[in-house]
């Protein structure tokens, strides 16, 4: 985008009679999500033959010339920050990251740097076209902080609006793998229950009584049990909330190792080798990772599966618990 205005054009067809403007402007600018649309209409950057508008609900007859006027793109608040990534793939639309544990996503308080937004911001520089009229990295999903793992990013509306529609489908595919207490019984199943703010600690996550909360589906299986101390499993999720893997594991009795808030207390398992112990200390989270995504590209329509490279402390978890 140049630092000028641009300018955009768009003759409405015969057969687009009755649609309404922000739906029209939609479909012939597919790189403006329709936020962003229904923003330059608001603030009188569209005209219609001429005449500026503010209504995108506005009813077009056909034959109309749309002009809509497309300023620059504001810089993002969040400072772009030189930090390492470990990029799986990158095109002009997204980026799939193999996101450490310990790095947080998005600024908040108590985060105002240092996190993935800023490292993006960095890294693509003038690649993004903005998300909402920002130039900033669209994150469609989200990995806790001390969860490691694979994460998509959008580049531009077109990327953030065609993720965005798969996960709130639920057509990604998602696999995380993790490390449990104890050996979940039976060896595969479904965990259903709906999730919510603990009502007595506003940082967690807790299990819902009926009728509230968001629902949650997480799918498991086992695969790998150490006598009955631990397990390897994988996970896959049918939805996406807050802290949804570490509350539904924790909640049939078999919590992540490390997990600083839903595994402080973990059942008895019997004696804990002293090498285990060791490995769980030199975790920099639970024991978490975002193995394996998959989606269908937003521009191209191509399938794309992506699998991310366990962390070099899971790996000696997992052999700690071997011997």
């Amino acid at each position: 985008m140049s630092e000028v205005d641009a300018k955009r054009h768009v003759e409405v067809a015969a057969e687009q009679a009755g649609e309404r403007l922000d739906r029209v402007l939609a479909a012939a600018l597919p790189d403006l999500s329709r936020t962003r649309l229904r923003g330059l209409i608001d603030a009188g950057h569209v005209r219609v033959d001429g005449k500026a508008v503010t209504q995108p609900s506005l009813r077009l007859k056909g034959g109309e010339k749309l002009d809509a006027t497309v300023p620059p793109l504001l810089e993002p608040v969040p400072e772009a920050q030189d930090i390492p990534l470990a990029i799986v793939y990158e095109d002009g639309d997204l980026l799939v990251i193999n996101k450490p544990a310990g790095l947080v996503v998005h600024p908040a308080v108590g985060s105002a740097d240092g996190t993935l937004v800023n490292a993006l911001l960095a890294h693509c520089g003038d690649s993004l076209s903005g998300i909402g009229g920002v130039r900033r990295p669209g994150i469609v999903h989200r990995i806790d902080k001390d969860t490691s793992g694979l994460i998509v990013v959008a580049k531009n509306d077109l990327a953030h609006a065609g993720l965005s529609v798969q996960f709130e489908a639920h057509t990604v595919d998602r696999a995380y793998e993790a490390v449990v207490w104890g050996a979940p019984y039976p060896r595969t199943g479904t965990i259903t229950g709906n999730i919510s703010r603990d009502p007595a600690n506003r940082l967690r996550m807790a299990m819902a009584r009926p009728g509230r909360g968001k629902t949650a589906v997480t799918h498991y299986r086992v695969l790998q049990t150490f006598d009955t101390i631990a397990s390897h499993i994988e996970c896959r999720l049918e939805t996406g909330r807050t802290h949804q893997i570490r509350v539904h594991l924790g909640s049939i009795g078999h919590p992540l190792l490390g997990d600083p808030v839903y595994g402080r207390n973990p059942p008895k398992v019997g004696d804990v080798a002293p090498e285990v112990t060791d490995a769980i200390a030199a975790l920099k989270g639970q024991a978490l990772h975002a193995r394996r995504i998959g989606f269908q590209h937003p521009r191209t329509g191509k399938n794309l599966v992506f699998e991310g490279e366990l962390p070099s402390e899971f790996k000696q978890l997992l052999k700690s618990l071997e011997h």
